[in-house]
């Protein structure tokens, strides 16, 4: 007796709504995953390299073979059921709420352990880094608005993931920026009276109220649009 295939996964699905929009070859899925997805579900390459076999094993694309000169590739195209199983995937609500993985704030939690530089250098890598995605969301952006890149008929859609990584990119950056200027106050990282006291009027201040002003204090906060 055959194996079952193995359960279709979040990657599995986003695979598959890849292959709904043309034919790909394995290479060309992780391009566009690298390029689409990265920055809100990143997987390993090599696990990408998989889910088209899986996608084939439950019936939902079909591989092809194809030559440039002696030199194979394999081709995949969506089945009309996998068409019906990503739209019906679509319209399940999943996990609404996102499930953030940031190591930067796990080493800010123990940076008790460490001088008050350490923990200055760690905020300004955040603080960098955000920058570099900013500068990225307007070179994407404006790539997509002028050109319509790859997908042109799916700009409208592409627009919205794109505004939710505006924020998100313009949330944390705003965070690191408020985070370094409080840790300016600091002459270390132990516990002090002053310390304290602030901690706990922001602790009780409304989420809303501390996002409006988070980062706006310097004035140099930026937006990715």
């Amino acid at each position: 007796m055959a194996d079952s295939p193995r359960e279709l996964t979040t990657t599995s699905y986003a695979v598959l709504s890849l292959l709904a929009l043309r034919p790909w070859t394995t290479y060309e899925l992780a391009q566009q995953m690298k390029r689409s997805m990265h920055w809100f579900w990143p997987r390993a390459e090599s696990n990408l390299y998989l889910e088209p076999k899986k996608l084939v094993a439950h019936n939902l694309a079909r591989a092809e073979k194809r030559y440039q000169g002696r030199r194979p590739s394999t081709v995949y195209n969506i089945t009309p059921a996998g068409r019906r199983a990503v739209a019906e995937w679509v319209r399940q609500p999943g996990n609404p709420g996102p499930i953030l993985e940031f190591e930067a704030i796990v080493r800010v939690l123990a940076s008790q352990c460490v001088e008050i530089e350490d923990l200055r250098k760690l905020l300004e890598s955040v603080r960098d880094r955000m920058e570099e995605f900013v500068e990225f969301g307007q070179r994407q952006g404006a790539e997509i608005a002028t050109t319509g890149g790859p997908f042109p008929d799916r700009t409208h859609i592409i627009a919205l993931v794109h505004g939710f990584m505006d924020i998100y990119v313009d949330a944390v950056h705003r965070w690191s920026l408020w985070a370094l200027a409080e840790v300016g106050r600091w002459r270390d990282t132990a516990p002090d009276d002053e310390k304290i006291a602030r901690a706990r009027e922001l602790l009780l201040t409304p989420v809303a109220e501390v996002g409006a002003h988070a980062g706006r204090r310097t004035g140099v906060a930026s937006s990715t649009r």
